[in-house]
């Protein structure tokens, strides 16, 4: 419905840039001259997504930032699980679609297959292509939770806005110690995204049957609506799998020590708290 302009509302969208669309100056507003009035843009939506997520858009972590299905470990992956690989880039490929349709991925198996590579292709395409992404580890999130319960916006408004965000990506599910409040706490986050229809991003070391017993099956048959059925990473670490002398003579090439492991260590640098990730 068109509505008079207001100069100040489309100023205060006009910060998120400019129109993907071409059809707006960046406001998130269309103006038609002749009768004086706005109508929504295509990319008003987002943009007022973009707004209310604004503290949990997250930046690539340093390690993932050049990650690309041409860059170690991903042809490494492919040759032993092509599926999988097929999968991501399908997925990828149609990254915008698969947003607006609320449909995630969910990569599980062992540690060091290159899940968290996989899934951090994922959020770094949906990052590329404008939407807003929120990077957890599970183990973050939920101190993050605990800690917004003591802030004036409380743990709901926090809550509210990783169900806004388009794609949430979180990096080793199960890996909690199970109370009640852990269980509650995740199941609000997965049924607030089913319900709202919002994309997921999940890695997991637990198969299906044991991530059932860790998280209780209402959970993960919502997760399972959002996600499909697990793309399965099985296998050796491929961390320990490399010789140390192989990591020191790629280290020497980047300037520091252990700098090109093709994985990271098990817990991420420091990042701000909306791009915590640890690898699995």
């Amino acid at each position: 419905m068109s509505a008079p302009a207001e100069p100040e509302q489309q100023a205060g969208l006009s910060a998120a840039g400019p129109c993907p669309y071409g059809l707006c100056d960046g406001s998130g507003f269309v103006l038609d001259e002749q009768t004086n009035t706005a109508s929504d843009c295509r990319c008003r939506s987002a943009r007022i997504a973009r707004r209310r997520t604004a503290g949990l858009e997250g930046r690539m972590p340093r390690h993932y930032r050049g990650v690309s299905f041409e860059r170690p470990p991903v042809p490494e992956i492919a040759r032993v699980a092509p599926d999988v690989v097929h999968e991501v880039r399908r997925y990828v490929r149609d990254i915008d679609a698969n947003l607006d349709a609320g449909r995630g991925l969910w990569l599980m198996g062992d540690v060091g297959t290159g899940k968290t590579t996989l899934a951090m292709i994922v959020s770094k395409a949906a990052i590329d292509a404008g939407r807003s992404v929120a990077i957890y580890s599970l183990p973050r999130l939920l101190n993050l939770i605990r800690a917004a319960i003591e802030t004036e916006a409380g743990m709901i408004g926090f809550l509210e806005q990783l169900a806004a965000v388009d794609l949430l990506h979180i990096d080793d599910l199960g890996a909690e110690n199970t109370t009640e409040w852990v269980l509650e706490q995740l199941y609000s986050i997965v049924n607030s995204r089913y319900e709202d229809e919002r994309a997921m991003i999940v890695t997991t070391n637990l198969r299906y049957d044991e991530l059932i017993e860790q998280l209780g099956e209402r959970t993960v048959s919502r997760l399972v609506a959002i996600c499909g059925d697990g793309l399965p990473l099985f296998g050796e670490d491929d961390r320990l799998k490399r010789r140390p002398s192989e990591r020191m003579d790629g280290a020497t090439q980047r300037g520091g020590p252990l700098a090109s492991a093709r994985e990271p260590p098990e817990e991420a640098d420091e990042q701000p708290a909306a791009t915590q990730a640890r690898l699995v």
